[in-house]
């Protein structure tokens, strides 16, 4: 008790918990305010987090990070496969790879489904998936020259402008995966030629073609 009226006399104006134990007291001091304004900064962040992660959707969750750094890494493998110069043979080690072809066609759904439907069956442009081509032979150059350039008499604009090179080499390569998978859509058009030839059926099915 003297030790409490010792700390009184100290600090008259001090005021006291009320807790004491073998003769010490606690004061009643407030915390620092950088420390309270921290405090309260950590429960706004912690808000604004929950409100952009779980409701809003437009957070990146771990795994769509993952997903983003592995997109990338296989965008490095493709640049690596087409080497300096497009060729017919960079462009069918693009349409070989699955993976790779899972990521095309997220671009082909997101620019091509409009004119030529989600399978490339045809909208209001034509059928990629039957033996008839209204311009060249099918072979993937030939796919890659009309994708570049265009045809834009005919509605299609040249995607060389509107697309990374990287992401045009792969939309190419994901239409050669539909050739002569024969889907059931619009009309034959223009020339029947024998010079595109589809892959495996399981490389088409894997890459979301059927």
């Amino acid at each position: 008790m003297n030790r409490i009226n010792q700390a009184r006399d100290a600090e008259p104006n001090a005021a006291l918990t009320g807790h004491e134990y073998d003769g010490i007291v606690e004061y009643d001091n407030p915390m620092p305010t950088w420390w309270v304004r921290t405090f309260w900064l950590t429960i706004v962040f912690s808000l604004c987090y929950f409100v952009h992660y779980q409701l809003t959707g437009n957070g990146a969750t771990v795994n769509d990070s993952y997903a983003q750094d592995m997109r990338e890494y296989r965008e490095v493998l493709a640049a690596q496969s087409l080497g300096q110069e497009m060729s017919e043979e960079g462009l069918t080690k693009l349409m070989l790879d699955p993976m790779l072809m899972k990521d095309a066609r997220t671009v082909f759904v997101a620019r091509c489904v409009q004119c030529h439907a989600d399978r490339g069956q045809g909208n209001i442009g034509p059928n990629l998936t039957d033996d008839h081509w209204i311009n060249g032979a099918g072979t993937l150059m030939d796919l890659y020259e009309i994708a570049s350039n265009g045809r834009p008499q005919k509605g299609m604009p040249p995607w060389a402008r509107l697309l990374r090179p990287l992401e045009l080499a792969q939309v190419v390569a994901y239409v050669g995966t539909l050739r002569n998978t024969n889907v059931v859509g619009r009309p034959p058009q223009g020339e029947h030629v024998f010079a595109a030839v589809a892959p495996p059926p399981a490389i088409v099915a894997r890459a979301g073609g059927k």
